[in-house]
């Protein structure tokens, strides 16, 4: 099967959704299928808002040689009415969404949420099926596009809420022997230095380190230490910000920011660590894994 996956960036993005993405890809490879990534820029809201005029993208969607076009959600901005317009084709290939996380489920300011809603609930209701990544991802959906037997009959051209939950996979840690999980946990617990916090994440606002920091401030010092692991080049100003933030305050014995770091490392601090941090709200948060 020819498959195409249109997304924003770089595969190779590191954040939970791409890396989804990205092992989807290889698994449909693995099974023979052809992949063809289709890329658009990163660029700002009203940016992608404009992508929907460009006769360009209209037409490299069009005629893309594939069976069927997955678009990871992420995208909606930029197709919620190219997508009306490759559905109108006589002969067209089906449009399935990838849903990782809704951007109208996130904190935004109130003036701006509305229409975050209507435009990510018009690109919902131009798609053919849903990969969810889980049933409150599936929910938040079916909340944003309408799915009660009075709203579908208000708009007949609405397909119903289609789809399959499919949840992230993990590359597990070597599995302890019986009993010996619970004797590292208990020997972790009784270490007489102070408490080992992990905090995994893309240094952006959204995550809510800069509230963890906030909190964490105001405890005694010598009682916890703080290990941040996350890109920090999604959103320049803000890690610059959090520098600025621990700074501020003092922390730096206590709070170390690593940057990315490899996957060798990133299991050492999860073993060492007492607790992982996470403050935002996921629809299904691959850090736990």
């Amino acid at each position: 099967m020819r498959i195409g996956l249109l997304i924003y960036g770089s595969l190779d993005t590191l954040s939970g959704g791409y890396l989804y993405d990205r092992k989807l890809v290889e698994h449909l490879r693995q099974a023979g299928d052809a992949v063809e990534i289709v890329s658009l820029p990163w660029r700002s809201y009203p940016a992608h808002l404009a992508d929907n005029l460009s006769l360009r993208l209209y037409r490299r969607l069009r005629d893309l040689p594939v069976d069927i076009l997955l678009q990871d959600e992420l995208n909606h901005p930029s197709l919620a009415l190219v997508n009306r317009r490759l559905r109108r084709l006589q002969f067209r290939y089906p449009l399935i969404s990838i849903v990782h996380h809704l951007r109208s489920s996130e904190q935004h300011p109130r003036r701006l949420l509305p229409l975050y809603r209507a435009v990510e609930r018009s690109y919902l209701r131009t798609v053919d099926g849903f990969i969810f990544n889980s049933r409150t991802t599936q929910q938040a959906v079916g909340e944003l596009r309408g799915e009660s037997e009075e709203e579908r009959g208000e708009r007949e051209n609405l397909v119903p809420l289609g789809g399959v939950v499919a949840y992230p996979a993990a590359d597990h840690l070597a599995v302890p022997e019986e009993g010996e999980a619970e004797e590292l946990i208990s020997a972790r617990g009784s270490d007489a230095g102070p408490l080992r916090i992990l905090f995994v994440g893309n240094l952006i606002a959204r995550k809510g380190l800069h509230h963890l920091i906030a909190v964490l401030s105001r405890l005694p010092w010598a009682g916890w230490r703080l290990d941040v692991v996350g890109d920090e080049a999604g959103d320049i100003a803000y890690a610059a910000a959090v520098r600025r933030q621990v700074g501020a305050a003092g922390l730096e014995e206590n709070i170390r920011l690593h940057g990315r770091v490899s996957d060798d490392e990133l299991a050492q601090r999860y073993r060492a660590a007492h607790l992982l941090a996470v403050l935002s709200y996921e629809g299904f948060g691959i850090v736990y894994l």
